[in-house]
């Protein structure tokens, strides 16, 4: 059975057929759990099988996290997406719509072999993110004594966004504190954890506590939700490089606090890992 690997800023992600999935002859929970399996599988975060059978776009997907959750979007994954159903020729031009969980995104395959995505519109609404409580920008949450403010922001998976002080260590944050925020109460599926630090208006460093993986090496929604939450807060510009564990992506965000109702767009890179035969 052919498998490919793909990453984006070392968010990796193993690649599928729906004919080569058949042959598995599991459920796409249990393929993504056995595949995803760093020990004995691939090893990536997340399962993609590109679905070709949809009526309302050019191409849909089925996603997968490593643990056999489903995601309603993943902007690397989304990227290395793209990359792999052009090159297929699965699609017709280097932009096309896709059909996720989250609605419909349209990427673009750059003349300089980056991806950029049209990701949507953020979701503000609590009822919509879900976020139980009435106020979900600022909203103080309670994990082991320790009090911190973040904004809940969906775009198409939830995402609680906490902006820290520049001498905090991101990763121990999104390590110890990730997990705790991710399964709290205020959170019916569950939440995505950002630990931003702001190194200047158009410039962030961020990590990443994943619902469904834990810490990965980067994530795409997770660096538009930081970028509206910082422009949000009148500390960030329209325009905004996000540098990740695993490399640097290029936010785009023509909203702000009275139009919120603007596409998010995320650009960046998308590599082949590897092509192989799975025994």
């Amino acid at each position: 059975m052919k498998v490919t690997k793909m990453q984006g800023c070392g968010n990796d992600f193993v690649i599928l057929d729906y004919d080569a999935f058949l042959k598995l002859n599991l459920e796409m929970p249990e393929a993504a759990k056995k595949l995803c399996d760093r020990h004995f599988g691939i090893g990536a975060d997340g399962l993609i099988i590109p679905n070709t059978n949809t009526q309302d776009a050019d191409i849909g997907w089925f996603f997968y996290n490593s643990d056999g959750s489903t995601a309603q979007m993943c902007g690397n994954g989304m990227r290395c997406f793209a990359k792999y159903v052009y090159d297929k020729k699965l699609v017709k031009t280097n932009e096309f719509t896709v059909k996720t969980l989250a609605g419909i995104m349209t990427p673009k395959i750059m003349d300089d072999g980056n991806v950029r995505v049209n990701m949507s519109r953020p979701i503000l609404e609590p009822e919509k993110i879900p976020f139980l409580p009435a106020d979900n920008l600022n909203y103080k949450i309670a994990v082991s004594n320790i009090i911190f403010e973040g904004n809940a922001i969906s775009m198409g998976n939830p995402h609680f966004v906490i902006f820290v002080s520049p001498e905090e260590n991101l990763m121990e944050l999104a390590k110890k504190y990730g997990p705790l925020i991710e399964t709290s109460a205020e959170f019916p599926e569950k939440t995505n954890v950002e630990f931003i630090r702001i190194s200047s208006t158009d410039k962030i460093e961020l990590c990443v506590w994943e619902r469904g993986c834990g810490i990965t090496l980067a994530c795409g929604t997770g660096a538009c939700a930081a970028v509206v939450a910082g422009i949000l807060k009148g500390c960030l510009k329209n325009s905004v490089q996000v540098k990740l564990p695993g490399g640097i992506v290029k936010i785009d965000w023509a909203g702000n606090k009275v139009h919120t109702n603007k596409d998010v767009f995320l650009t960046g890179s998308a590599e082949y890992v590897f092509t192989a035969e799975l025994n």
